[in-house]
């Protein structure tokens, strides 16, 4: 049994209530590379954040469970190497499926576990959420829990079409499962084709997509006052690193995401934790194209690498400060 704060890691609880309260997001970055933790780790130091490193089943399948465990070992005492006496950092598994991927996850150190039952009939997410809360309490490790289906394709995890979450069932689900957050639909999806053409405006010549369901999101806010809720799905696949894709041998067609206006309306709600994958590979991938089409007879990693990691550094540095407003907000630093 390894306990995350043998690891220097922190679960999500207080950051969490400070972000309802003073209505901000925390930022959720999946990761799988060293060089994504040290991008995340930069931005967050810099910016005085508190973060969430993601791990999805299929990065653990990639990467190694241990190796990341130990990078994010890493990235606390590199957040202390960069000036930051107090890191606030989050390893957290994204869409866990099983109870057994759960509790592997907890005893391998990590803070805190998403539990993705959103698929099963009602009774049986309750069931199956409710068990996972069980163990990881026992160890103070936060469950973060689903209720609705988002669409779209992230990793593993694949839906044709997305179902809201039904407001009347959060209490009953919140108060039976006891579950720290809740994952919720309204709007948002996987991947960086989130929406079709057909889904979308057509605005100055722009696809526009459907605005999120904020009506939802107020009911939802009324049946769990202060409740912590998450926002899967939330990439808003900017434009400028689809097109250097596409410009240097890509091929993205109609990838669209969420217009980071409404992500920032959102963030001061009871939305407390917003999740961000689909742009920091988009940002690592404009880099690497741009470069070795610019530089063709580059073949050490590094040299390519370095400018994939500081182009999502940028990325991540907007998003805290510009989107999700978790700039100084680190209990101390």
């Amino acid at each position: 049994m390894v306990n995350y704060k043998d690891l220097g890691l922190v679960n999500t609880r207080e950051m969490f209530k400070r972000a309802v309260a003073g209505g901000y997001a925390i930022p959720a970055f999946n990761f799988n590379t060293m060089e994504q933790m040290q991008a995340i780790v930069q931005a967050a130091v810099e910016t005085k954040s508190p973060v969430i490193m993601q791990v999805s089943k299929g990065a653990r399948n990639y990467a190694n469970g241990t190796i990341l465990r130990n990078l994010a070992k890493g990235a606390v005492e590199y957040a202390k190497e960069l000036g930051c006496e107090h890191p606030e950092i989050v390893l957290h598994l994204d869409h866990g499926d099983t109870f057994e991927l759960c509790k592997d996850c907890i005893d391998n150190g990590f803070s805190s576990v998403m539990i993705d039952g959103s698929s099963l009939p009602y009774e049986e997410n309750v069931a199956l959420a409710k068990k996972v809360v069980e163990y990881a309490h026992q160890f103070d490790v936060t469950v973060e829990a689903e209720l609705g289906v988002l669409a779209g394709v992230e990793d593993e995890v694949v839906a044709a079409e997305s179902h809201y979450t039904k407001p009347e069932e959060v209490i009953d689900f919140a108060t039976r499962t006891g579950c720290d957050s809740l994952a919720i639909s309204i709007g948002t999806s996987h991947g960086a084709h989130k929406f079709t053409p057909e889904q979308c405006t057509l605005v100055n010549g722009v696809l526009v997509p459907p605005p999120l369901a904020f009506d939802v999101l107020a009911e939802i806010e009324k049946k769990l006052p202060g409740f912590p809720i998450v926002l899967h799905g939330s990439s808003s696949v900017p434009m400028e690193e689809v097109n250097t894709i596409n410009k240097y041998g890509g091929h993205l067609e109609a990838a669209i995401g969420i217009p980071e206006d409404q992500l920032r309306q959102a963030a001061k709600s009871a939305v407390c934790k917003i999740n961000i994958d689909s742009d920091s590979r988009l940002a690592m991938t404009a880099a690497i194209r741009k470069h070795l089409a610019e530089h063709p007879g580059d073949f050490d990693p590094r040299q390519y690498l370095k400018p994939a990691r500081e182009n999502m550094k940028k990325m991540y540095i907007h998003k805290i400060v510009n989107v999700l407003g978790s700039d100084g907000k680190l209990a101390q630093c």
